[in-house]
């Protein structure tokens, strides 16, 4: 897994918050089939979907773009696709895309995450520090979405220990959520690599890791739905596979 530094995070956010480029949502795609699918019980720690099958959970972390949120919404409206967003709700995009993506959350065709408040590196801050971090992000999950999105919680970076595990499972998120490919965009990317990146990560029964700072992620959407419909796969969320 490549990990992000604290600089390259908020360097994403800044550039994130001011892009002006009007992202481009994958148009025309057909709406993927309903999922029926057994349930199977979530693991204490999640890098892949079980099995073997057609099945891609998409998940999309942070929110330093208003733009690319708003983009990967319509995206997700347009197309049916099934996402899973990891929330740092920090982040004005969650607030200014709420009607957007609430009737999704409510008909559970988007599945909201808890990424903590911040962003912080959560290894380094003491166990009172993450209790505010998860609390106050889930607090404002349910009040903006009404879901807390527990089991689910993914650490900043990927970065987590037995200490910050038991933080999370007392506020009720037993599932570190990890991953098992990814886009590349943790850091500035263009948009060739990123797609090249796609073509190797969107697999069945993989978790792909992507963010929604940067407007690349926003300019390749066709491009990533176009993959997905070739391979055959189905997007899912993570409750759509776990109980």
């Amino acid at each position: 897994m490549a990990y992000l530094t604290r600089r390259t995070f908020l360097g994403a956010c800044a550039l994130g918050a001011v892009a002006t480029s009007v992202p481009t949502v994958a148009a025309g795609a057909s709406p993927q089939a309903p999922i029926s699918t057994a349930r199977v019980p979530a693991p204490g720690t999640l890098t892949r979907l079980p099995g073997d099958g057609n099945q891609l959970a998409l998940t999309v972390d942070d929110g330093c773009s208003t733009a690319d949120v708003a983009a990967l919404g319509r995206f997700c409206a347009d197309t049916g696709m099934r996402l899973t967003f990891f929330v740092n709700g920090i982040n004005p995009s969650w607030t200014e895309n709420a009607a957007l993506l609430q009737p999704m959350v409510a008909s559970s065709q988007i599945q909201l995450g808890n990424h903590t408040w911040s962003h912080p590196h959560i290894t380094t801050i003491s166990p009172a520090a993450l209790t505010d971090q998860i609390s106050r992000n889930a607090d404002f999950l349910r009040q903006t979405y009404g879901v807390d999105g527990t089991p689910y919680f993914r650490p900043p970076y990927g970065q987590h220990d037995a200490d910050t595990d038991r933080v999370a499972a007392e506020h009720g998120y037993t599932t570190i959520t990890l991953w098992s490919a990814e886009i590349g965009d943790s850091r500035p990317i263009g948009e060739g690599a990123m797609i090249s990146n796609a073509h190797r990560s969107l697999l069945a029964q993989q978790i792909v890791l992507a963010h929604a700072n940067l407007p690349p992620i926003s300019h390749v959407l066709p491009q990533l739905a176009s993959i997905i419909a070739e391979r055959g796969l189905q997007t899912v969320t993570l409750n759509d596979v776990f109980s």
